[in-house]
């Protein structure tokens, strides 16, 4: 057995000496045939170590490494671990052999251990679509107008109440008041109109009499001038007919005064009059408005009191056709809304949805939340919507490109950033910053990636940016 293993160890290194010194004849044999230039290579007495090239010498160092109890392998060719001698091909493997003289060497086991391998993951190919970025916020509907319909003067309800949820229109009789001595003063404020507008026939005749007086005074005291210059009047004449003038200057001016007074006793006891038939025509209390009665009318028999804390309420009526959504919007987002953008709204109770349009955005901010009011009219023909219900505004304003995606695809950075991982044209995971629009039944709506991106919708948690991945693609998103 000991002769046995000595000849295998010398065969074995009789083969390794030839690999190594006598690659060159190799290639001839194996290219050519030519078996007698291998044989007069080895029995030539000039094969020896000394002899060969520092390089081979030095390669032959490197053959040492490898351990002589190397085995075959299933092909009977020697497997080392020797970089050179493995980039060689097997003897007679081809005739070609500038084929494969510039080849590159095949990796070691070790080196393919340590080389890293890709992660696998699984992406969508997403595009971008065009959507609508609408503001999104929590509202409630409001009716219309809502109107606490008061008295405005006192007395006793003789009037049938009417019962809430009745429709009433503008003008109908809500609540109807008892006159009391009302009408006995409308005929004296009358009376005293009358007696008014008779005295001013006769401050009017006072005033022509004085005037006339005063034209007579005129008269005597231009005669009485005359006179007096040429020598024929006294002074006192003179005297007396100029004190008569002055007389009746002062007597038109009565005349005139009591003449004004005359009127403004007209104008005094028509101002009565009609406080009198003013407060009458208040004593029927009628809708302002179509609407819904929310509250009973007045009992009657009560008794209802004039700017009294709540003695003077006749009825609530509120009108819901057409309706109000009243939110309110952030700061960072008002300038997005415009009066006459279409919005739309879904109740939270049955969670039926209307429509309808911006009518008003506030121009001062709440001070405690710093947000605007907005209102959308919406119609309520057959008011089917309630005042003070919960809903869900979409508001629309500019589109933009907007990307339909998984939740499960977002994740974070090492920042903290909200994103999502794609995958670049050189099969690298990269990191990029999203920004969400809003939630959908089908995923969620962002932007911030280009209009074609292959998204990481499982993996991601696993892949830094610049890490190879070994991509899986589903179906493309629509």
């Amino acid at each position: 057995m000991k002769f046995i293993s000595v000849i295998s160890a010398l065969f074995v290194a009789l083969s390794l000496y030839i690999l190594v010194f006598e690659r060159a004849a190799l290639k001839s044999f194996a290219a050519n045939g030519d078996l007698d230039a291998l044989v007069s290579a080895i029995s030539s007495p000039e094969f020896t170590l000394e002899q060969q090239p520092q390089t081979e010498q030095s390669e032959l160092g490197k053959t040492a490494d490898v351990t002589l109890a190397a085995m075959p392998s299933d092909s009977g060719a020697i497997v080392t671990s020797d970089p050179d001698t493995q980039s060689e091909p097997p003897i007679g493997a081809g005739t070609d052999d500038a084929d494969h003289s510039g080849s590159i060497p095949a990796k070691t086991v070790n080196e393919m251990d340590n080389e890293p391998q890709p992660v696998k993951v699984v992406a969508l190919l997403s595009e971008a679509r065009l959507v609508d970025t609408a503001v999104v916020l929590r509202g409630r509907t409001e009716a219309a107008r809502q109107v606490d319909v008061m008295a405005e003067t006192s007395g006793k309800v003789v009037s049938v109440p009417l019962r809430k949820g009745r429709m009433v229109s503008k003008g109908q009789e809500l609540c109807k008041l008892d006159p009391g001595t009302r009408m006995a003063t409308l005929s004296d404020a009358r009376a005293r109109l009358a007696e008014a507008l008779a005295r001013v026939p006769e401050a009017r005749a006072h005033q022509e009499e004085a005037q006339a007086r005063l034209d007579e005074a005129k008269i005597n005291n231009n005669a009485a001038l005359k006179l007096s210059q040429g020598g024929y009047a006294t002074e006192t004449r003179v005297a007396t007919t100029q004190a008569g003038v002055r007389a009746g200057e002062a007597a038109v001016q009565a005349a005139k005064s009591g003449l004004e007074s005359a009127r403004a006793g007209i104008q005094s006891a028509e101002a009565s009059v009609a406080t009198v038939e003013r407060e009458i025509e208040q004593l029927t209390i009628t809708a302002p408005f179509d609407g819904l009665l929310e509250t009973d009318t007045a009992e009657f028999g009560s008794l209802m009191q004039a700017n009294g804390p709540a003695g003077g309420h006749c009825a609530t009526i509120i009108q819901l056709d057409p309706l109000k959504l009243v939110g309110y919007v952030p700061e960072t987002e008002v300038n997005k809304v415009v009066i006459g953008a279409k919005a739309g709204a879904k109740l939270a109770a049955g969670g039926e949805a209307v429509t309808g349009h911006v009518t008003f955005i506030s121009r001062s901010a709440d001070p405690e939340t710093r947000t605007f009011r907005i209102e959308i009219q919406v119609p309520n023909t057959d008011l089917h919507l309630r005042d003070g219900q919960t809903a869900e505004i979409l508001i629309a304003s500019d589109g933009a490109k907007a990307h339909l995606l998984p939740q499960s695809a977002l994740t974070l950075n090492d920042d903290g950033k909200l994103g999502v991982r794609i995958v670049d044209t050189n099969s690298r995971a990269q990191f990029r910053a999203v920004k969400l629009l809003r939630d959908t039944p089908k995923g969620i709506l962002l932007t911030g990636l280009a209009q074609s991106a292959t998204v990481i919708i499982v993996g991601q948690e696993y892949v830094i940016d610049d890490v190879d991945v070994a991509v899986t693609l589903t179906e493309i998103a629509q």
